[in-house]
């Protein structure tokens, strides 16, 4: 029994450090995929997610840990049936983030990757209410974090493609002033400070430079 016990881990570790040795460098990494919001009540119920989109660079090193820095951009779109007064609009926002995370290795051609952005956001909430009041755009600021995993499919030597999921955390309270309703609604004005959150499910896709062979 312990040499067959042997003879798998020394399998599994030939395997894990193949992978590992052959994807370590610099990656230019891309992904696209679609907000949902939860969290802030009001957030949830009036905002629906249209799309977000990262790019980023990074470096792997041979042990598997990953960091890069990259730009961030997603959409909200009113959902003009959530409420009762005409209002025409979206929430924009862009972010600077960095980026640290891990891959672990299954196969030479299957991985989990595990990570956390954490960046800074610029928002502008572009409304038809805000353009009467004169306040369009409506801008704010707000620290964000991420975790992340992915499930990551190598198809030749210096590409990747993955399925990703995220749970983003924005450093803000939305309320229904920010797109310039005149009213709370039935919304508790108390909840108004809990912050933004939203899921975010899309693919994405990395190259490696380099000289790397799977």
């Amino acid at each position: 029994m312990r040499p067959i016990l042997v003879i798998v881990l020394s399998c599994f570790l030939s395997v894990q450090l193949n992978a590992q040795n052959q994807n370590s460098g610099y990656t230019f990494n891309m992904d696209i995929g679609l907000p949902i919001s939860v969290g802030n009540e009001s957030f949830q119920d009036i905002m629906q997610g249209l799309a977000c989109t990262n790019v980023y660079g990074q470096y792997t090193f041979p042990f598997q840990l990953n960091i890069g820095v990259g730009v961030r951009y997603s959409l909200f779109t009113i959902d003009e049936f959530a409420i009762s007064e005409d209002n025409i609009g979206q929430i924009h926002l862009g972010a600077a983030f960095t980026n640290v995370g891990y891959s672990l290795f299954h196969t030479d051609r299957f991985a989990t990757d595990f990570g956390v952005k954490v960046g800074y956001s610029w928002n502008y909430a572009d409304t038809d209410l805000n353009n009467a009041l004169g306040l369009n755009p409506v801008v704010f600021g707000s620290v964000l974090v991420e975790p992340t995993l992915g499930l990551v499919l190598f198809t030749d030597k210096q590409n990747s493609y993955r399925w990703n999921i995220g749970y983003c955390i924005q450093g803000y309270g939305f309320r229904p002033g920010t797109i310039g309703l005149s009213s709370n609604s039935a919304y508790d004005s108390v909840k108004f400070d809990n912050l933004t959150n939203y899921f975010v499910v899309g693919f994405g896709y990395t190259h490696y430079f380099g000289n790397t062979s799977n």
